[in-house]
C-alpha cells in the first residue's frame, strides 16, 4: 500500500473552473501544504462531456485515478451510467478490484455502503441533508469524517470548486485497504451526491 495513505488528515481541493466537464482534484498534506496526491479524470468521452453540462450530470459515467505526484497510481474509481442508484468500483495500484460503494435508496442527505472485494460491508458513509458533513461509520465507531472547507464567497458563487477535509481515525490501521476505499469515497460524494 502507498505510504502516502498513512496520514490521517487530507485536504482535497477541487480545480476551479466555470465551464469544466472533468473532475480534477489535488490532495494536500495540511501540515506541509504540499500536494501528495492528484485525482484526475483523464479519459472523458465527447458525449459524457456534453452531458456534464446538463441535468443528467449525476448520471454520467466516470473513471478517475488518484496518483502520487510522480505518477504512481494509488487508487482508481470507476462507475458506469447511473440511472437510479450508483454502484462504484474501486481498484488498487495494480488495477485489482478491492471494493466499492452502493448508494442507498431513499436516504436523506446521502448514504453509501462501503464494501470490500467480497461484497462484505466495511462501513457506511452517512451524510446530513442540511450541509456538507459526512461520516464513515462501522456500527457505532467513526472511521473517518469529511467536512467542506469554505473557499470564500466569490469562489463558491461563480465556480463549481469545492474543498474538503478528510480526517481518518487512528483506529484504521495504516495498511488497511479501508483507507483506500475511504479516500475513493470522498471523490464520489461530490460526483454522485452533491453535483
Amino acid at each position: 500500500m502507498s505510504e502516502v495513505l498513512n496520514k490521517n488528515i487530507f485536504l482535497v481541493k477541487e480545480h476551479v473552473g466555470m465551464f469544466k466537464a472533468a473532475n480534477n482534484y489535488d490532495i494536500y498534506d495540511p501540515e506541509s501544504n504540499q500536494i501528495i496526491m492528484e485525482c484526475r479524470e483523464e479519459n472523458l468521452g465527447t458525449i459524457t462531456k456534453l452531458l456534464r453540462f446538463t441535468d443528467y450530470k449525476r448520471m454520467t459515467p466516470f473513471d478517475i485515478t488518484i496518483r502520487t505526484p510522480d505518477g504512481k497510481q494509488v487508487v482508481r474509481i470507476k462507475r458506469g451510467i447511473s440511472i437510479f442508484l450508483s454502484k462504484v468500483e474501486v481498484f488498487d495500484e495494480n488495477d485489482r478490484y478491492i471494493g466499492g460503494f452502493k448508494q442507498k435508496l431513499f436516504s436523506i442527505g446521502g448514504k453509501f455502503s462501503v464494501i470490500d472485494e467480497n461484497e462484505t460491508p466495511v462501513c457506511m458513509l452517512q451524510g446530513k441533508w442540511t450541509g456538507w458533513d459526512f461520516r464513515f461509520m462501522a456500527d457505532e465507531v467513526e472511521l473517518a469524517h469529511v467536512t467542506k472547507k469554505w473557499a470564500g464567497l466569490g469562489k463558491e458563487l461563480f465556480t463549481s470548486a469545492d474543498n474538503y477535509v478528510l480526517n481518518i481515525s487512528d483506529s484504521v490501521p495504516t495498511d488497511n485497504s479501508a483507507r483506500k476505499l475511504i479516500l475513493a469515497a470522498v471523490m464520489c460524494i461530490d460526483m454522485v451526491l452533491k453535483e
